[in-house]
C-alpha cells in the first residue's frame, strides 16, 4: 500500500516523497489511521521500524495551517531524541507553514526562548527543560490538542515519572494522547490508565525479539584481551560505520582514546559530554566523518543513524532489554546488519539472561587468526608503545576466509571442533 492510500494531506505526501520514503512500514500502516481518526493509542514496535513517522505524519495532516500556539507536545527522555523528532517533524512538514521547536537541557535558554516567542505549533521536549519554560511562562499547555509520550519505559528508568504526570495534568482533558513504550510494566500501565481514554493498541513484532535482518554472535575472550580483540575485529570487518557500546562513561572515553591511537576516526557519546559535543558527534557519525562511535546506553534507544552496519558490545549490557535496543541500532528498516558481543567468563549469567529474554541461543564464534590467551591467564606485558593490539593496517577488511552468509566480510568463523568453542557459560555469580 502506498502512503497516498492512507488519507494523508497533500503537503504531507509531498514531504514524504521529498524525504525519500516509498511504502509505509507495518507500524505506520496500523497507527496512521488511528491517529488521523483522533483516537488515543498505545503503540509498540521493534526499533528501526518507522515509529516516529507513524505519529508525525498523521499529526501534521491533522494540524493543517500554522496557528502560532503550541498544539502538539512530544515528550522524549533524552536531548538527542527530542532533537531527532523535531527534525523529523520539520522534514515532513516542509511543504506546510507549521513551525516546530526542540526544547531540551544542556544548552542555553536564549535561542529556544526566541523560537518560542515566534509562535510554534509543535514542541518536542525533554520533561525537565519543558517544565522550566512552563514555570517561567514561556510555554502554556492549555491549547495542547495532541500529547505524545514517547519511549515511556525509558523515561521511567530515568526517573521522569513524577514530572511526566505533572505535565499530563497541565494539558487539557479533551485531547488526543499517543503512548509509545517498548514494555508496559505496572508502573507504566498506571500512567497509561491516567493519561489515555479507551486507547487502541498497535503492536508490531515481538518486543523481546531481535530483528531477523541482524546477524549476532558472541565472541568469548579473556578479560585482558578484550581491546585487542576489538581492534582485530575492526581490522577484519568490512564495515561502513560501527557503534561500540560501553557500560560506563569512563569506559567509553578510554575505548575511544585507544581506538584513536589505533588509527580509527572516533566519536564519543555519553551523558558527560556537552550538548555541542553530542551534536557534533552524532552529526559527524551520520556524515561519515567518524567511522566508529563509542557510546553508553544513552544511544541505544531511539537514536536514528541510517547505515550503521555493525554494533559491537564491548561490555555486555546489564539488562536484557538493552541488548535488544543496542543491536537494534543496525539492521534498521530491514537492512542487513551485524552485531558482536565480547564476552568474558564473568558475563556468564548476563548472557544466560539475554538468551532467555530473546528466546534463542546466540552463536559463539572465534576470530580466525587471533592469538587467544587461555581464559584466566594474565596478558603478558608488552614493551611501551606496542600495547593496544596493533593498527588499522594490521589486518584487512573482508579477510578471514568465511562467507557473508554469516557475517559481513566473512571474518567470523566457528571453531573447528564441531562448531563449538572452548568457552562455556558455567557457574553463578557469587
Amino acid at each position: 500500500m502506498a502512503f497516498k492510500a492512507l488519507n494523508l494531506s497533500e503537503p504531507v505526501l509531498r514531504g514524504i516523497q521529498a524525504a525519500g520514503y516509498t511504502d509505509p512500514t507495518p507500524i505506520q500502516l496500523r497507527a496512521i489511521p488511528v491517529v488521523l481518526g483522533g483516537g488515543d493509542l498505545i503503540g509498540s514496535a521493534q526499533t528501526g521500524t518507522g515509529k516516529t513517522a507513524a505519529f508525525a505524519l498523521p499529526i501534521i495532516s491533522r494540524l493543517g495551517k500554522h496557528a502560532a500556539k503550541p498544539r502538539v507536545l512530544v515528550l522524549e527522555p533524552t536531548r538527542e531524541l527530542a532533537a531527532q523528532v523535531e527534525t523529523a517533524f520539520r522534514d515532513f512538514a516542509r511543504f506546510t507553514d507549521l513551525r516546530t521547536v526542540a526544547v531540551f537541557g544542556g544548552v542555553g535558554y536564549g535561542l529556544q526562548r526566541s523560537e518560542l516567542r515566534k509562535g510554534v505549533d509543535i514542541i518536542a521536549a525533554t520533561p525537565g527543560r519543558l517544565m522550566d519554560y512552563v514555570h517561567d511562562g514561556s510555554i502554556n499547555l492549555r491549547d495542547i490538542q495532541i500529547l505524545v509520550l514517547d519511549e515511556v519505559d525509558r523515561m521511567l528508568d530515568m526517573g521522569f515519572l513524577p514530572v511526566v504526570k505533572d505535565i499530563i495534568g497541565r494539558c487539557p482533558r479533551e485531547r488526543q494522547t499517543l503512548f509509545f513504550s517498548a514494555t508496559v510494566p505496572p508502573e507504566i500501565q498506571a500512567v497509561a490508565s491516567f493519561a489515555l481514554r479507551n486507547p487502541q493498541r498497535v503492536e508490531v513484532g515481538v518486543n523481546r525479539s531481535v530483528n531477523r535482518s541482524i546477524n549476532h554472535a558472541l565472541y568469548p575472550v579473556a578479560l585482558a584481551q578484550k581491546f585487542d580483540l576489538l581492534v582485530a575485529l575492526l581490522a577484519k570487518t568490512d564495515f561502513d560505520s560501527v557503534l561500540v557500546f560501553s557500560r560506563t562513561k569512563h569506559g567509553a572515553d578510554k575505548i575511544a582514546r585507544k581506538l584513536k591511537s589505533a588509527n580509527h576516526s572516533v566519536a564519543v557519546l555519553h551523558a558527560n559530554r556537552s550538548q555541542n559535543q553530542r551534536i557534533e558527534a552524532l552529526a559527524g557519525f551520520k556524515s561519515g566523518k567518524y567511522e566508529v562511535m563509542v557510546a553508553t546506553d544513552i544511544a541505544a534507544r531511539g537514536i536514528d543513524v541510517a547505515g550503521v552496519t555493525h554494533v559491537i558490545n564491548y561490555d555486555v549490557p546489564e539488562n536484557p532489554e538493552d541488548y535488544v535496543h543496542r543491536i537494534g541500532r543496525t539492521g534498521r528498516a530491514q537492512a542487513v546488519g551485524d552485531a558482536f558481543t565480547l564476552v568474558t567468563p564473568e558475563n556468564a549469567d548476563d548472557i544466560r539472561d539475554i538468551q532467555r529474554f530473546i528466546g534463542q541461543k546466540i552463536p559463539e564464534l572465534r576470530l580466525e587468526g587471533f592469538d587467544y590467551l587461555p581464559f584466566g591467564v594474565a596478558q603478558p606485558k608488552q614493551p611501551r608503545g606496542q600495547q593496544g593490539g596493533g593498527h588499522r593496517g594490521g589486518g584487512h577488511r573482508g579477510g578471514g576466509g568465511g562467507q557473508r552468509g554469516g557475517f559481513r566480510g566473512g571474518h567470523a568463523n566457528r571453531d573447528s571442533n564441531g562448531g563449538k568453542v572452548a568457552f562455556q557459560f558455567r557457574g553463578r555469580r557469587g
